[in-house]
């Protein structure tokens, strides 16, 4: 991919930061999502992250903290919407899953595991079988 696919990620993350005018602002910026000082340098951007993969996004690993080396990482869509505020967690048997990751890994439709969750079900049963 080119220069120019990585320099748009950078701009939007620089953007969403520090732009209060930006639509995203609030939820970056805003709740103090900062970008750390060596990633004002589209240079040094590249140099830790490379180059961006085909229908990869910038995603911060731990989604309350900076952007910066170490906690970013080129993510498919897939994994970003697993790791966003808004996902409830569950844990079973000392494995910590997201609902639609449970809800994959067992089979069943992630509305009907959210409704017998709603319903008071104990975690393990609302995760047998279809």
């Amino acid at each position: 991919m080119s220069a120019d696919k990585v320099r748009n990620s950078w701009r939007g993350m620089r953007e969403r930061c520090e732009n209060p005018n930006h639509q995203a602002y609030l939820h970056y910026g805003g709740r103090g999502i900062r970008v750390c000082e060596r990633w004002r340098s589209f240079g040094n951007f590249l140099s830790d992250m490379g180059r961006k993969p085909v229908s990869m996004t910038l995603d911060r690993i731990d989604n309350m903290c900076h952007y910066e080396p170490g906690n970013c990482q080129w993510a498919s869509r897939r994994t970003q919407s697993n790791n966003t505020r808004r996902n409830v967690f569950m844990e079973v048997d000392g494995e910590r899953k997201t609902l639609a990751q449970w809800a994959r890994t067992k089979g069943i439709p992630y509305s009907k595991l959210q409704t017998r969750l709603k319903l008071g079900w104990p975690i393990e049963r609302s995760l047998g079988a279809a």
